[in-house]
C-alpha cells in the first residue's frame, strides 16, 4: 500500500525537484529498452485514460496553488490481489494512516488466490477500509487533495473493486484521480523510505505473479534488464508450499520459509533456473518440476498437512523447503552478478 504512495508522492514533484507532473500514465512508465514496464492487461484501458488525464488538466493547477508539500494529503487504495488496503500519506512522506484487511482464510480454503471469491471478499470491505484509513487519520474526504489507486498490474477483478470506489469518492467530493502502476510504484517505496537515495539504482521486484530486475534513471524513466520468462516465484512458492501440505493461510511464501528454518539446505541439489543464459530474465516452471519430482521421491503425500505428518516426514518436507530456498537465492545472486 505505502509503495502505490511512494509512487504517487513522487510523482507528484513533492520530494524532489524533476521531473514535471506527468500528464498521462503511459508517458510516466516508458523505458528506453527493451520494452516498456506496462500492465499485461488491458481491462481497464478506458478507465486509466480518463483517469489520467484529469490528473493532467485538475491535479496540476490545484496543486501549484498549494502553500507547501505538507498541504497536499493522499488517499491510497490498493485491491491488485489478495488484500484490500487503504492509506493516507502527507506529501512530506508522513504516514497518517495504514489499514490492511486480510484475506488469509480464502488463500487456506482455495490453496491460493481465487480471483471471484477475492473480489467478493474485496466488495465486502472496500468501504469499511477506507473510512477506517480516514478515521485513524482524523481525517475526511473533504481534507483530501488527491486518491491514488492501483489501476494494474494485477487480477482484474480485484482492481476493478478498488478503482471503482476511488471514482466514486473522487466524483463525490471533486477529487483528481492518479492511477498507479503498482510495480512503479514498489520500485519507488525506497525512496519514501530512504529520503537520500538517488537515481540511478536498480530494484529487484518480485510481487505476486510478477519479477522485474529494472534500472531506474529517473522517475518514468526505467529500463528493464529482466523478467520472468514462465512462472513467477509467488506461483513456484505457492505451489511447492500447497505440495508439501504446509498452511496456506499466509500465503505460500511465510510457510514454506518457516519450514525451511528446520532443514538441510545441501540435501537436494536443485540446478539453477536459466543459469546457463547470459541475460537477467527469470523462470521457474523448471524448478517447480525439480521440487515436484523429489517431492514425488520422498513419498511425500500433501492430503497429510505438515502438522500430522512424522517426524521423518516433516523432515524430508524441511529439506524439500531449504533446498529450494537456496536455489532461489543463488538464481537471484546470480542474475545481478552477470549484470555487473
Amino acid at each position: 500500500m505505502l509503495s502505490s504512495l511512494s509512487s504517487t508522492i513522487s510523482r507528484l514533484n513533492l520530494f524532489y525537484p524533476k521531473p514535471s507532473i506527468p500528464y498521462s500514465l503511459s508517458s510516466c512508465l516508458k523505458t528506453l529498452k527493451p520494452q516498456p514496464i506496462i500492465p499485461r492487461w488491458s481491462p481497464l484501458h478506458s478507465l486509466s485514460t480518463h483517469s489520467t488525464s484529469r490528473l493532467s488538466t485538475s491535479l496540476k493547477p490545484q496543486l501549484e496553488t498549494l502553500v507547501s508539500k505538507d498541504d497536499l494529503v493522499v488517499l491510497g487504495i490498493e485491491t491488485s490481489c489478495d488484500d484490500t488496503a487503504a492509506a493516507v500519506v502527507r506529501g512530506n512522506g508522513e504516514i497518517l494512516s495504514q489499514v490492511v484487511s486480510s484475506q488469509a482464510d480464502l488463500l487456506a480454503k482455495y490453496g491460493g488466490v481465487a480471483p471471484k471469491m477475492a473480489e467478493e471478499a474485496h466488495s465486502q470491505v472496500i468501504d469499511q477500509v477506507v473510512q477506517e484509513a480516514l478515521d485513524k487519520a482524523n481525517l475526511t474526504a473533504t481534507n483530501l487533495s488527491a486518491v491514488a489507486v492501483t489501476i494494474g498490474p494485477g487480477l482484474s477483478l480485484c482492481l476493478r473493486v478498488g478503482v471503482r470506489k476511488a471514482r466514486k469518492l473522487a466524483g463525490s467530493f471533486n477529487l483528481p484521480i492518479i492511477g498507479i502502476h503498482h510495480m512503479e510504484a514498489h520500485a519507488l517505496v525506497a525512496r519514501l523510505i530512504e529520503r537520500e537515495l538517488q537515481f540511478p539504482f536498480m530494484a529487484l521486484l518480485i510481487s505476486g505473479g510478477h519479477n522485474l530486475l529494472i534500472l531506474a534513471h529517473d522517475l518514468g524513466h526505467y529500463i528493464q534488464l529482466g523478467t520472468t520468462i514462465d512462472d513467477a516465484i509467488g506461483e513456484a512458492y505457492d505451489k511447492t508450499a500447497k505440495w508439501l501440505g504446509l498452511d496456506m493461510s499466509r500465503s505460500g511464501g511465510p510457510a514454506l520459509e518457516e519450514l525451511a528454518r528446520e532443514g538441510d539446505a545441501e540435501s537436494i541439489k536443485f540446478s539453477t533456473p536459466m543459469k546457463q543464459h547470459k541475460d537477467c530474465n527469470f523462470s521457474y516452471a523448471g524448478l517447480k518440476t525439480q521440487v515436484r519430482l523429489a517431492i514425488e521421491s520422498k513419498n511425500i503425500n500433501a492430503e497429510i498437512p505438515i502438522s500430522s505428518a512424522s517426524s521423518q516426514d516433516r523432515r524430508s518436507r524441511a529439506d524439500i523447503a531449504a533446498s529450494f530456498q537456496v536455489t532461489f537465492l543463488w538464481l537471484i545472486l546470480f542474475l545481478i552478478f552477470i549484470e555487473f
